[in-house]
């Protein structure tokens, strides 16, 4: 019984990593080819037979990539917008939550449940209204255009993400700071966001990911090419009759970079809060 027991468990976990290099490989296969691409030279990008690697690997599609087209002042822009955009959203967003899960006021489910709904209203759906919104706020061919509505559009996923984090945290931690005459904003301040790392750590990732990726909202409402994003540079080298596969591969590499940062820098958060999950789970 127990051999079989033990091979039973060899077994199964051996069909687990399968299937977890198979999913590995399937993530990671196309980032290393976009990336052994855009080391490529152009005329080389789609030679047949086909080869992963390049014989000779060039930086010029980095250089090309980066001085062309503006893409730099673009990097730029959306360095400002995502990293705007996650103060703003992850800030508002966790004073809502806090208020939601903590304090008791009129219509707070039915104001809750508002909130959710739009969740589950699509995005194209909005954007004729956001546009005819930021045409009267005179928000149109801006950077605060794009933070203002995206900051908007990460609220609810994000005040759902905190409000569940927040109703876990012990009450009596609160009422032992009320004891020593703290206010609410104190409490929030000094206890709520420090022992809230995690879920903060996981909805300023996505927020970034959101923002810094958007590319029809941009599309739609920037038309001076000074106040352009990243992905409308990306798709700028793609052409009519022709693309310039070398330079869309280096300069998508180049956009990755930061996302990759931001990971790095809140890894140990991020991993936190996905285990703090799986267990209350």
């Amino acid at each position: 019984m127990v051999v079989g027991s033990v091979a039973r468990a060899r077994t199964v976990l051996g069909a687990r990593l399968l299937v977890l290099t198979l999913g590995l490989a399937i993530v990671i296969v196309p980032f290393v080819y976009m990336l052994a691409t855009s080391f490529k030279p152009n005329s080389l990008v789609l030679e047949i037979p086909p080869k992963f690697f390049p014989d000779q690997p060039t930086t010029k599609n980095y250089v090309d990539a980066w001085t062309s087209n503006q893409f730099s002042r673009y990097f730029l822009n959306s360095v400002i917008v995502a990293l705007a955009t996650t103060f703003a959203a992850v800030f508002l967003s966790s004073m809502m939550a806090y208020a939601f899960a903590r304090f008791r006021f009129p219509a707070r489910k039915l104001l809750f449940g508002l909130l959710m709904l739009g969740l589950m209203v699509p995005t194209m759906m909005l954007l004729i209204p956001q546009f005819l919104l930021a045409k009267q706020l005179g928000l149109l061919d801006s950077l605060l255009g794009l933070i203002v509505f995206y900051t908007g559009g990460n609220l609810a996923l994000n005040t759902f993400l905190l409000r569940s984090f927040f109703q876990d945290i012990p009450p009596e931690l609160e009422e032992a700071m009320v004891v020593d005459g703290a206010g609410p904003w104190s409490r929030y301040r000094k206890l709520i966001l420090p022992l809230s790392r995690p879920a903060l750590a996981t909805v300023s990732i996505f927020t970034f990911l959101a923002s810094w990726d958007e590319f029809v909202w941009a599309l739609t409402i920037i038309n001076d090419p000074n106040r352009r994003t990243l992905p409308i540079a990306i798709a700028l080298f793609q052409g009519e009759h022709s693309t310039s596969w070398g330079l869309v591969f280096a300069a998508s590499a180049i956009a990755v970079v930061p996302v990759i940062l931001i990971f790095v820098t809140f890894q140990r958060q991020f991993v936190s809060g996905l285990a703090t999950g799986a267990l209350k789970a």
